[in-house]
């Protein structure tokens, strides 16, 4: 069946404001709009080869919201994560991360965009032959700017966060997959970052730890207002994490917008996925 022409996604811009004494630097006075959004793909493809993995892909997450990008394996999810921090380039289009043009950045300028915005890999990517404690200290050593003291109170404090504190002197190779990327995650706050991109947090885990990650991802949503991107084939685990969802499909965005508005979707091929997942996924 031909899918009717989907209208293109707009990127909200922040509105020019002409300068006004009366009322320059009161919130509530200001118009109401959207906020400018802390990361947008606009209009975006990249191809390997033969193989294109995205195609004229567009879409926004606000500061402080939490966008799932779902869709079968091999659909560009990850790829497009590895463009936001700079890994890969896109082939066209424009990439828009906290209020900069990242595009054409080469890598020491990607840097400074890497302190705001650090992503959680599928393995951890943590260094084997360092405690879970050294593991986490490892960004805050690299600042230069604390004491041994304040390093290990930050420390144990994120380490309590993640719920792993009781781990602080295992190695990684002591470690199940979920209390890794526990730990991968406790890493990425210490860098006090703005924006976290997680890449199939609940790939290989149980349930049970699943909903554990999830729990965290929503804490440090509320507590922090980390803006945070989370790449999953996993719909019930986006149900409760998504303020907004993008569907991959065959390399474009082929539906992007709310969950209830993913849910209430006729669409042939996102109901598909959407049954899918309810015959075969365990409840996270």
């Amino acid at each position: 069946m031909t899918q009717p022409e989907k209208p293109p996604i707009e990127i909200p811009q922040e509105p020019e404001r002409t300068p006004s004494s009366a009322t320059e630097g009161h919130a509530s006075e200001r118009p109401h709009h959207h906020p400018e959004p802390y990361i947008s793909f606009e209009h975006v493809s990249k191809a390997f080869g033969s193989n294109v993995v995205l195609e004229d892909v567009s879409f926004y997450v606000l500061p402080g919201e939490v966008l799932c990008i779902l869709g079968r394996s091999g659909v560009g999810k990850s790829v497009s994560l590895q463009h936001i921090v700079g890994f890969l380039k896109p082939d066209k289009g424009r990439i828009r991360v906290a209020g900069e043009d990242i595009t054409d950045y080469d890598d020491e300028q990607m840097q400074a965009i890497r302190r705001k915005v650090t992503m959680v890999f599928q393995n951890g990517a943590l260094f084997d032959s360092l405690s879970v404690r050294e593991n986490v200290a490892f960004p805050l050593r690299e600042r230069g700017e604390l004491s041994e003291g304040q390093i290990q109170q930050i420390v144990k404090g994120l380490l309590e966060m993640v719920n792993v504190l009781e781990m602080a002197d295992d190695l990684p190779s002591e470690l199940s997959t979920g209390m890794k990327r526990s730990v991968a995650i406790a890493r990425a706050l210490a860098a006090q970052p703005e924006a976290i991109l997680y890449d199939e947090p609940t790939t290989m885990v149980d349930p049970l730890i699943g909903r554990l990650l999830g729990d965290l991802i929503l804490k440090l949503k509320r507590q922090l207002r980390l803006t945070s991107i989370v790449v999953t084939h996993d719909m019930r685990f986006a149900q409760r994490l998504a303020d907004r969802v993008l569907f991959l499909h065959q390399g474009k965005a082929h539906f992007f917008g709310t969950m209830e508005e993913m849910k209430r979707s006729q669409d042939e091929v996102l109901r598909q996925f959407l049954d899918l997942d309810q015959l075969i996924l365990p409840g996270v």
